[in-house]
């Protein structure tokens, strides 16, 4: 009789990256493998050696050059007769192309590399720029065990993981750099990789990365599915953490994952804000800024754009300004320094009113024989763009923008006035969602905040009708639909790509109207094309996901 392979302990070592940064990935996977000497193997996730995205990055023909070096280095590591290594890296093929693949590494060698298949190229990803597809993957035999090695993309279709079953497959390890989208840790878990398990009858460990990188954000979320579907280990999301898993082999010749935590994953809005934690420290602290400085007009959105920021990176690294006209209302200046003195930042007051004079000085000449338009209303949000850079320049801090999905979708918003800075956390975010998070947020102290405060701005801020203050009186919705409505246009149109007739036969909108909006996304562009990157959180952002031409006249309206 044959005698069954010995039990295995596989840890999951959830971890971030810095995209580039080949010594600091390297020593971070050495630093956990040296946490767990006794385990049998190691796994980290996608592209770990040298960061997920690379972009054109790793065009760089040193790049592929020094992570063929690092990870002979690591090889070379095990040979010490700890834990096996399985490690995602680049690889310059035979042929001089580029593949994506994960390198099992054990007893001092590269014991058996695998490309992945399946190379997205939709929306976010533009792998297939710079990578090239291998044939479908092969198993591995490795310790008494055959493993599927399926990377990423290669899981959320059948075709890899059913060709890895066929050939004799035990157990599947999907590393993954999967993004953040609204409810995709669930999809990931019950829809994809689910039904990879219920497909192929096989158990399945799935491993993403966390934290931020430009635009995108990783929500780890990593999980085990035994081969009967259930799930046996869940991890944090956003959080890294080194899980260890214990797997025998049946009787029956399946193996199984011994029950461990099942961590709750962020319901709603909670995940929403941690992404906009996670993605805007990383930006902030990877690129060197020693902190942030941001316009605080007594809004909402810059009231909860200084709320994420002070979680991010703490109230002491967040530098508020308002900056008035003679536009403003008393009862913002009182908001914005109850927000500050709620959030515990920093607050300066800089009047822009004699810059708005100089300029009225400047220009009245040339505006002589022209009436008083939305150009007036132009020069003071640049104005406050002009001085609010100056600060930057000055004393180091990031300037965030603070404009909402919703007036970056209808141009709502000043190119080189108050678009100018250096990322924005709403960009992905509509009206509707700011006001949900600036609730939420009132109420609740997010997991990973650097600022226990609790509420973070006063309710009038949350109540009042939104308002540029341009203009006396001035209301937003003056010339747009109440939010509500404006939302769910803007969904439609661009998360779903609908026409105007599909958005009046759903809603039952003003079909004038409807197309009103439909033309002011199509004619606002070019600014988007100028705007600060900011956090992807839903399935259609601007920038990464929705590339349209800035001169194009389709109109379904």
């Amino acid at each position: 009789m044959t005698s069954s392979p010995a039990p295995l302990t596989i840890v999951m070592a959830q971890l971030t990256q810095r995209v580039g940064d080949l010594s600091a990935n390297m020593a971070a996977m050495r630093d956990a493998r040296a946490r767990h000497g006794d385990a049998d193997l190691i796994v980290y996730p996608e592209l770990q050696l040298i960061g997920y995205p690379p972009e054109d990055l790793v065009l760089k023909p040193a790049l592929a050059e020094r992570a063929a070096a690092l990870l002979a280095e690591l090889a070379a590591d095990t040979a010490d007769g700890g834990p096996a290594m399985l490690v995602g890296s680049v690889e310059r093929g035979a042929d001089g192309r580029l593949y994506n693949m994960v390198a099992l590494l054990d007893g001092g060698q590269v014991v058996a590399t695998r490309r992945k298949h399946e190379l997205p190229n939709y929306g976010t990803f533009d792998e297939m720029r710079v990578f090239s597809p291998s044939p479908l993957p092969d198993i591995v035999e490795w310790r008494g065990v055959r493993l599927g090695l399926p990377i990423c993309e290669d899981g959320w279709y059948p075709t890899v993981a059913a060709h890895l079953a066929a050939q004799g497959a035990e157990l599947l390890i999907s590393v993954n750099g999967s993004p953040y989208e609204i409810d995709k840790d669930d999809r990931r878990l019950s829809q994809v990789f689910g039904a990879r398990v219920a497909e192929t009858g096989l158990p399945l460990l799935f491993l993403n990365r966390v934290g931020g990188q430009d635009e995108l954000v990783f929500d780890g979320c990593s999980f085990v599915l035994n081969a009967n579907g259930e799930a046996a280990h869940r991890l944090t999301d956003w959080e890294e953490e080194e899980r260890v898993t214990h797997w025998n082999k049946g009787t029956d010749g399946i193996w199984t994952c011994t029950p461990g935590a099942l961590a709750e994953w962020d319901a709603h809005p909670a995940d929403i804000y941690h992404a906009m934690i996670i993605s805007l420290r990383d930006y902030v602290e990877r690129n060197g800024f020693p902190g942030v400085v941001l316009g605080l007009s007594g809004g909402i959105d810059s009231a909860l754009c200084a709320a994420i920021a002070a979680d991010a990176l703490g109230p002491d690294k967040l530098h508020c300004v308002m900056l008035p006209s003679r536009f403003t209302s008393e009862e913002s200046l009182e908001d914005a320094r109850g927000c500050a003195e709620m959030i515990g930042c920093r607050l300066d007051t800089i009047s822009i009113v004699p810059a708005v004079e100089a300029f009225d000085s400047m220009l009245e000449g040339s505006f002589a024989d022209a009436e008083v338009d939305i150009t007036e209303e132009n020069v003071q949000s640049r104005i406050r763009g002009v001085t609010l850079m100056a600060l930057s320049n000055k004393f180091g801090p990031m300037l965030l923008t603070t404009g909402n999905k919703s007036e970056m979708s209808v141009g709502y918003a000043t190119i080189y006035g108050d678009m100018a800075g250096g990322y924005n956390p709403l960009k992905d975010a509509y009206k509707t969602t700011v006001f949900a998070l600036s609730k939420w947020r009132n109420a609740h102290v997010p997991r990973l905040s650097r600022n226990p405060r609790a509420p973070v701005m006063p309710d009038r801020i949350i109540t009042k009708p939104p308002s540029a203050e341009l203009r006396p009186d001035q209301k937003d919705e003056d010339s747009l639909p109440a939010y509500d409505d404006l939302d769910r246009m803007l969904h439609m149109l661009v998360e779903e790509e609908a026409s105007v007739d599909d958005v009046v036969a759903r809603y039952g909108f003003d079909r004038a109207a409807v197309a009103r909006i439909e033309r002011l996304l199509a004619i606002a562009e070019y600014k988007r094309r100028q705007a600060p990157p900011g956090v992807k959180l839903s399935t259609r952002n601007f920038g990464r996901d929705r590339r349209y031409p800035i001169t194009h006249g389709f109109r379904t309206g």
